[in-house]
């Protein structure tokens, strides 16, 4: 499955072949306030009474609609790709308090890789589609440089 990624994902060639795991995450495609997934969840899932299901679902409307989420299927998808990045920052972060190394990626061509996954039987039938990328292993030796990053009182302002 590598070999088959490498094409579609440019921007995880060295990834793929170096990680020991490599993570394709996906959303849901069409979560709509009044999709039948979202119905499912609160009914099947969280078990709400058929009186706050109600209420629960006019608050999805309301909220999807005051954010612009329902203009298109893009935003729609926009908005469902960003939950995956709350699973993505909770794994990266889990990685790095037991020693692992990871790496989020978002260099992939959407349309291949949707491809690729729906013929390979991952996708659901249009249910999913790919969202951000990530590999994770032990780095086999420490980087010839260390990292940079800015300074926390460049990037956060506590008020």
């Amino acid at each position: 499955m590598r070999e088959k990624l490498k094409p579609v994902c440019p921007g995880a060639v060295e990834k793929l072949e170096t990680a020991s795991h490599f993570v394709i995450l996906l959303a849901r495609t069409g979560l709509r306030f009044d999709s039948e997934h979202l119905a499912r969840q609160m009914k099947e899932i969280q078990h709400m009474p058929e009186n706050v299901l109600k209420t629960a679902t006019d608050s999805y409307k309301k909220f999807q609609e005051r954010k612009q989420i329902l203009d298109n299927e893009r935003t729609l998808f926009d908005w469902a790709s960003k939950q995956t990045y709350i699973a993505l920052g909770n794994m990266l972060t889990a990685a790095a308090l037991i020693g692992i190394d990871s790496s989020p990626m978002e260099g992939f061509d959407a349309e291949g890789l949707e491809k690729l996954l729906a013929e390979e039987g991952l996708l659901e039938d249009g249910k999913f589609a790919p969202s951000v990328l990530a590999a994770f292993g032990y780095r086999k030796e420490d980087p010839s440089r260390p990292k940079t990053r800015q300074e926390l009182k460049d990037v956060v302002e506590w008020v």
